[in-house]
């Protein structure tokens, strides 16, 4: 699509034709869409750092404009942590014009699969200004108890 006006009529866009003021995209035809909708562009902006410390596992997702209410953190049984929620659109006034629409809404879903060394069972989650902090502690990894052997002879 072009976003210089035809002045000559409706016709449509020939990638040989020099006159043509539409520019030709390859990836138009492909029968995967890379496009984002409404409904998954949320799924796409949410983002999420996976950061291992000595002691724990520690995820922090942006979620700004959500209340903790709005996202869920659960743990399955085959060690996979899940962090979801919504975004709800704004209701529409009929008197309303709307000149932009930018922000994301609808539904996200992130899953990670633990390491081992994962304490599944410990998982704490807090939110502050629109992040949230997921922090999984590890196991103490115990350090083999090494005892000296006196050589003789």
């Amino acid at each position: 699509m072009s976003l210089i006006p035809s002045f000559f009529g409706n016709r449509r866009s020939n990638v040989f034709d020099p006159f043509s003021l539409d520019v030709w995209d390859p990836f138009r035809d492909l029968a995967v869409s890379t496009t984002r909708t409404p409904e998954t562009s949320a799924f796409f902006d949410t983002r999420i750092d996976w950061k291992e410390t000595p002691e724990a596992h520690v995820f922090t997702a942006d979620v700004p404009g959500l209340k903790k209410e709005e996202v869920k953190v659960e743990v399955e049984d085959d060690r996979v942590l899940q962090i979801s929620g919504e975004r709800n659109v704004e209701k529409e006034d009929k008197n309303d014009t709307w000149h932009r629409v930018e922000r994301s809404s609808g539904k996200f879903m992130r899953r990670f699969r633990l390491p081992e060394n994962a304490k599944m069972d410990q998982v704490k989650a807090s939110m502050e200004n629109g992040v949230l902090t997921v922090t999984v502690p590890k196991l103490e990894v115990k350090k083999p108890n090494v005892k000296a052997v006196e050589i003789s002879g």
